[in-house]
């Protein structure tokens, strides 16, 4: 299937094909069906430098850009598995990168390029507050050398898999700042100190098997270095992350896309119905043109995403709108690809049904279609807010 990639990247896919290769598909179908952490293939794009290519050079990484980091994304979803097991040390890495002094960088940044250390999660959403940020309840409180924190997190992934957290919490009560996106801070969790010391994980159970839990904070001391910028500007820094969030799960949504289409126009060609293959009807065809066309367009989108933020530019509404376009497109594919395969589309050997509920996911999380419609009305189209 022709795709309209960026020519100069083709050695980088080219080398993420080969290694998602050596994991076919009954790999991920099995890990899918256990409901288990695909450890050998996450240790295996650790080792051969993929997690760390937005670190740069001094620290062991491979200084790339977001752009890059979203074909690693994108190549692993289209390879048939998921890079909602490892995409958080992508994203993650950014608030630190951009805001972390130069002694928490040279600390962390070296470790986590080698794979001694993942940073795999960031808490931010809470059960009461979802995606309103900015009146979230946990706090973290100065005390002396440390910091007290006290709260709950819901829907934190990765945590088991990961030894470092990112982690958002008040530090100035909202009755007591101007804006209400200040008196937020960022710090830095270690988490095989935190877990059973003032920090309680419990699993939830999901339907697509994402290794996600709620957080329970009692009294969780965290030391002041692990502050990351200044006290009360989280929110700012925070942002650093979430752009990249979006463009990279935009990315994954991509490569869902194409798996899908390549998935369906393949069977669609063998497929005999009628004395003819199936692929012959329009009935068939123009459903998979039109979620190609939308697949496309997502993709620069992407792209022109990521550009802007390897550019250190504003990047908000092209990453808001490359999540929402790319997140339909790939949904799309999947009813479309689902609908092709008709009966044999919800046997689990043809991975259909498995790849059907991972992104689905997409139009709910990390940021619901609605609220990014929200966001391009109200900053883009300058309509009045809507809640």
């Amino acid at each position: 299937m022709k795709t309209h990639a960026l020519p100069e990247h083709e050695e980088l896919r080219e080398a993420l094909r080969g290694l998602c290769a050596t994991f076919p598909a009954d790999y991920h179908r099995r890990h899918g069906a256990d409901q288990t952490y695909p450890e050998e293939f996450i240790n295996a794009l650790t080792e051969a430098g993929w997690l760390a290519a937005m670190i740069p050079e001094e620290y062991g990484g491979s200084e790339l850009g977001l752009t890059e980091a979203s074909i690693v994304m994108e190549e692993i979803n289209r390879s048939g598995g998921n890079a909602g097991h490892c995409h958080g040390q992508m994203y993650n890495m950014s608030t630190l990168m951009r805001n972390g002094s130069a002694e928490q960088k040279a600390l962390y940044l070296p470790k986590i390029a080698s794979g001694e250390l993942r940073l795999q999660s960031m808490a931010v959403t809470e059960p009461t507050t979802g995606t309103d940020t900015t009146r979230l309840k946990t706090t973290a409180v100065r005390k002396g050398d440390h910091y007290v924190v006290n709260g709950q997190k819901v829907w934190i992934s990765r945590v088991q898999h990961s030894d470092l957290m990112i982690l958002l919490a008040r530090t100035t009560p909202l009755a007591e700042v101007k804006r209400k996106t200040e008196g937020l801070s960022v710090f830095i969790v270690d988490l095989k100190t935190a877990i059973g010391n003032g920090l309680e994980i419990k699993p939830i159970a999901n339907m697509v098997g994402h290794e996600t839990n709620e957080l329970f904070f009692d009294n969780l001391e965290i030391p002041v270095e692990n502050l990351i910028g200044e006290e009360g500007r989280g929110f700012r820094y925070i942002l650093d992350g979430l752009n990249a969030e979006r463009t990279l799960i935009a990315a994954e949504c991509i490569g869902d896309g194409y798996w899908f289409l390549e998935k369906a126009t393949d069977y669609a060609r063998e497929r005999v119905v009628f004395d003819r293959p199936i692929g012959q009807n329009q009935g068939v065809q123009f459903p998979l043109a039109r979620c190609f066309v939308n697949v496309e367009a997502a993709n620069l989108m992407r792209f022109e995403a990521c550009r802007r933020f390897d550019a250190e530019q504003e990047c908000g509404a092209q990453a808001n709108m490359a999540k929402l376009l790319a997140a339909d497109a790939s949904w799309a594919a999947a009813n479309e690809c689902l609908q092709v395969h008709g009966g044999f589309g919800f046997a689990q050997e043809y991975d259909i049904e498995r790849k059907f509920r991972e992104t689905r996911l997409y139009q709910v999380a990390p940021i619901s279609t609605n609220l990014l419609l929200a966001y391009v009305s109200e900053h883009i189209l300058e309509l009045p807010r809507s809640f």
